[in-house]
């Protein structure tokens, strides 16, 4: 009866004991998914904080580099501002250095014209029109506030050099010569700034300008055919050759020659 009894007990154990271990198995099954997936998501979260931690990093060095790029800019443009500052104080004294210059210079350029101006008035009366107007505008340049000095000296001394180049060449041109009332065209034959002579276009009449009396004096037929090949050497149509023209000094100057 006994023997009975136990296995019974046996035969429903038997058959009790799968339902009874399956629940805490699959229990721990499902805790262990659940873990599973929590590590997951703290994995994900933890790559997701490192990726944002790694931009953010990123992004500071990017910034760290862009302080450095504007400190280096800021750097030049201070030295660039002190640059100019410098420059600028530089010009400044140049500026009143050269309106220093202006007041002395200026009057001597303008002294220099009336010398020029008295000289020319006293020459040989050659080309009195354009020397008369290189003059006043050299008068009218140096007064100009929009000419630099150094283009005002140098024009003035242009002036200077043409001039004396007048006496170290031969020249002939055609102009008008006034006599009283009467007005005629000629050649006008200058030799540097001696002599000045002057013929009709026929050849039939010469003369030369006379110093001493300030007046042009008609020579005698005999100065015609000198004065005329002089004429041809100073247009270059003859070849040159020794002159034989009558001169005069002021010592016998006013005397037919």
């Amino acid at each position: 009866m006994q023997q009975k009894r136990v296995r019974a007990w046996l035969a429903g154990l038997a058959l009790c004991s799968p339902l009874a271990l399956a629940n805490p198995l699959d229990k721990a099954l499902t805790d262990t998914q659940t873990l599973s997936q929590a590590a997951q998501q703290s994995q994900q979260q933890i790559d997701q904080l490192d990726s944002a931690t790694q931009s953010a990093l990123n992004d500071y060095r990017k910034t760290l580099k862009q302080i450095q790029s504007l400190t280096v800019y800021n750097q030049q443009l201070e030295d660039l501002l002190k640059a100019q500052q410098q420059e600028q104080s530089t010009h400044a004294q140049q500026l009143a250095d050269l309106a220093a210059a202006e007041e002395f210079v200026t009057p001597h350029l303008q002294h220099m014209l009336q010398v020029l101006e008295q000289f020319i008035a006293a020459d040989l009366p050659f080309l009195p029109q354009e020397r008369q107007e290189r003059i006043t505008h050299l008068q009218q340049l140096v007064a100009r506030a929009d000419v630099s000095l150094a283009e005002k000296y140098r024009r003035v001394l242009e002036a200077y050099q043409i001039e004396s180049d007048y006496g170290r060449t031969l020249e002939a041109w055609r102009g008008e010569l006034q006599q009283g009332s009467e007005e005629k065209t000629v050649e006008f034959l200058r030799v540097g700034r001696s002599m000045l002579y002057y013929q009709t276009a026929d050849g039939h009449t010469s003369g030369w300008w006379n110093r001493q009396k300030q007046s042009w004096e008609e020579l005698p037929s005999s100065a015609r055919r000198p004065l005329t090949a002089a004429l041809g050497i100073a247009r270059q149509q003859k070849s040159p050759d020794w002159l034989m023209l009558p001169v005069t000094t002021l010592a016998t100057q006013g005397d037919q020659p």
